[in-house]
């Protein structure tokens, strides 16, 4: 039986939410400017699985980067089990919509994100998280 193509979407935080959004994941490292926690109704921000600082400020949302930058962020999410699992905990219930904040919708983290979580899906590869690596939902401060 062929795997189902896992439902990832991709919005800006700052985007209204759409009822067909599913699980509402933040995948930036900080919080997004002018954003209220409540106006964005998340499910999870999973501050864990955003590139490092130094990888996101040698980036610079560079255009000219961004292939270098998809392959050391690809390296930093494959030595990243335990968030990338919890993503694919969700995506196992259902469309998983992961937000960011970067203006650029072509060159940024969650286009990466997106890209390499189907993949793993597609190889059979995306684990699940343990019980004791849940990151903290949305609304429990941060």
């Amino acid at each position: 039986m062929p795997k189902t193509a896992p439902d990832i979407r991709l919005r800006r935080i700052y985007d209204p939410p759409d009822p067909g959004d599913g699980a509402r994941v933040l995948v930036d490292r900080l919080w997004p400017r002018g954003c209220r926690k409540e106006t964005a109704k998340l499910t999870l921000w999973l501050k864990d699985i955003a590139p490092s600082p130094r990888l996101r400020q040698w980036f610079g949302h560079d255009p000219a980067r961004f292939e270098e930058f998809s392959q050391r962020y690809r390296a930093e999410l494959e030595a990243n089990e335990a968030a990338v699992s919890c993503i694919g905990d969700l995506l196992r219930q259902g469309p998983v919509t992961l937000r960011y904040a970067a203006h650029d919708e072509e060159h940024n983290q969650a286009r990466v994100l997106a890209d390499y979580l189907r993949e793993r899906m597609a190889e059979g590869r995306l684990g699940r998280a343990s019980a004791g690596g849940q990151p903290r939902r949305a609304g429990s401060g941060g």
